[in-house]
């Protein structure tokens, strides 16, 4: 009965890979779009937020710049895209395992501005800034994930 099951899974695979190379380019294609616009409303918010009075400036004295958060948005998006594409190759369920992985990841990202010893504002911006590109990135690449080529 065992090897039945695992018939069935390796068959499933199988399938799966024949698909496999215009999935992964689908969805980098797609994350790397979302990272573009993922990057612009997070520096777009976060220069809202300096506007209104986050001076984005942590422990140490040292100021985030704008270009910082577009910068480190981009670094972290391309990660995402990473997992994704590790999950699309490794699980029988990407989607799943992506949105689960990426929300604890996200979870744990917003300890670090809690930490970093700003004002309350920018304490307050700097976590609005870690929901941005999750809320843009997140059901962007889960979505892509749980579509089969056709």
């Amino acid at each position: 009965m065992n090897s039945m099951k695992e018939t069935a899974v390796v068959t499933h695979q199988g399938a799966d890979r024949t698909g496999h190379p215009h999935r992964l380019r689908r969805l980098v294609r797609t994350g790397l779009i979302a990272t573009l616009a993922a990057a612009a409303a997070t520096t777009c918010a976060a220069a809202l937020a300096r506007a209104v009075g986050a001076d984005f400036e942590v422990q140490g004295g040292e100021t985030i710049p704008l270009s910082g958060i577009a910068v480190v948005t981009g670094f972290f998006s391309a990660v995402g895209i990473v997992i994704a594409a590790a999950l699309l190759r490794l699980s029988l369920r990407p989607a799943e395992r992506f949105m689960w992985t990426a929300m604890s990841l996200t979870a744990i990202s917003l300890i670090p501005p809690l930490l970093s010893g700003a004002t309350t504002a920018t304490t307050t911006a700097l976590l609005g800034l870690h929901l941005v590109p999750a809320a843009v990135m997140i059901p962007t690449l889960t979505r892509t994930l749980g579509t089969r080529a056709g």
